[in-house]
């Protein structure tokens, strides 16, 4: 049910939910059947696969996280979901893309520009909320390493296989969509992961007004840490070190509330992702707490093929704290 007091209006909260990849979408599927209206702003920085063979001939922003958000939010039948997920197998030139990134690509083409065929997209697609391009063009993500080296490419930053230093945008600076910050300023929520961290979700946060926004919103601040370590990423961080990595980037403590799992990882489980170097993000709760965050701890997993985020789970979590914090407000 929505929020609601004797004698006020029902309230739908705005949460404004930043990041990309899977981890996002999944997240999405479960705040979408909440009460809230949701605005999702979403990385420019993929340059791997469809996305990044798209982005290149077509010179266009990366599709496949703007488009997973969609189809995440979209209210369509199950088997339009699927179709938008589809990818080709066969077909020269055809091979490896997926339907919805053609689809985003054919509409861009269409309207004249990358946002505009975003929202069209959301209007066809009944899409509960909004979707946002966190800037209307492609960025190129470097990274420093820790020898000094400097990777080029969001999909490359992973494979090098070196403890990452810093990353940093191309170019420098970054201008967001005047929506996205407005969205932010007006947000009752803002909710960063799960996500890659150097790769999904710290491109967001380098794009200086979007920080800025965050920084003088007097809104609940959440971060959604992931459940495992990303091989060439975020080897053997714990919750700490993804708090101290954003940290040292913005320069600021972005976030009030920390969301962990806190339910032990099946050694079956641990065993398949230990093949490929992906280990238990610990929660080191002194030293988070130290640094001056509030941690809600909860079984937020669930096991399948892959170990992915309890929606569900994690949903209640998030609208609980946002419900808190608006009545408090009166």
């Amino acid at each position: 049910m929505s929020i609601s007091q004797p004698g006020l209006p029902v309230l739908r909260p705005r949460i404004v939910v930043m990041g990309g990849g899977t981890g996002l979408s999944v997240m999405l599927r479960g705040l979408k059947e909440k009460p809230i209206d949701i605005t999702a702003i979403v990385t420019v920085a993929d340059d791997g696969g469809s996305s990044g063979i798209l982005r290149d001939e077509l010179k266009m922003p990366p599709p496949g996280d703007i488009r997973n958000v969609l189809t995440a939010l979209a209210d369509v039948e199950p088997l339009m979901s699927e179709m938008l997920k589809y990818r080709f197998q066969k077909g020269e030139g055809l091979a490896g893309h997926s339907l919805g990134n053609l689809i985003l690509a054919a509409m861009t083409d269409i309207s004249g520009d990358f946002v505009t065929a975003v929202r069209e997209l959301s209007r066809v697609f009944a899409v509960r909320g909004a979707v946002l391009p966190a800037a209307e063009q492609a960025v190129i993500l470097h990274a420093e390493m820790e020898d000094g080296t400097i990777v080029t490419g969001e999909s490359k930053i992973p494979e090098a296989g070196k403890r990452i230093k810093r990353i940093f945008l191309e170019p420098d600076h970054v201008e967001p969509l005047p929506e996205a910050v407005r969205a932010i300023q007006e947000a009752d929520a803002i909710l960063i992961g799960p996500g890659s961290l150097y790769t999904s979700l710290l491109p967001n946060l380098l794009v200086p007004k979007l920080v800025e926004a965050i920084l003088t919103s007097r809104a609940p601040r959440l971060f959604v840490c992931n459940v495992m370590t990303q091989p060439g990423e975020t080897d053997n961080y714990t919750v700490s070190d993804h708090l101290e990595a954003i940290y040292e980037h913005v320069g600021h403590r972005l976030f009030d509330y920390v969301l962990v799992n806190n339910e032990p990882i099946p050694v079956k489980v641990q065993n398949r992702y230990a093949e490929k170097g992906a280990k238990p993000v610990k929660l080191d709760a002194d030293k988070v707490e130290s640094m001056g965050y509030k941690i809600i701890a909860d079984k937020l997993v669930m096991y399948g093929t892959y170990l992915r985020h309890d929606a569900e789970q994690l949903s209640h979590h998030i609208y609980e704290q946002v419900k808190k914090h608006i009545l408090a407000k009166g």
